[in-house]
């Protein structure tokens, strides 16, 4: 084959004949429903298992959670127990309110 000399299937400028168009459409309109589908069942995939991954980690931290929960109910209990102070904290600063009576000279 003499390199001068072009290639008859490479040859630029001439357009693909109908049957061509015809084919060439028919193998992209596939391609695209291939991919749509693939594309579906990728996303049913990603949503099973996020949903099996969510509801393992839910599982595994039960326990921990009933712990928590606990605790918040302890630290409620403790509040209540304690006595209501009356004091104030102004720009960092404590002031306790001493009644006259109560006062040291």
């Amino acid at each position: 084959m003499n390199s001068a000399q072009p290639n008859s299937q490479f040859r630029q400028g001439t357009p693909p004949g109908p049957l061509a168009k015809v084919v060439a459409f028919v193998l992209s309109a596939a391609f695209m429903v291939l991919a749509f589908m693939f594309s579906l069942v990728a996303l049913a995939v990603v949503a099973v298992l996020g949903v099996a991954l969510g509801g393992w980690l839910w599982w595994k931290t039960r326990t921990l959670r009933k712990q928590m929960q606990q605790m918040r109910e302890a630290a409620q209990q403790m509040a209540q127990d304690q006595p209501v102070r009356n004091d104030q904290v102004i720009e960092g600063e404590f002031i306790r309110e001493v009644p006259p009576e109560q006062r040291l000279r």
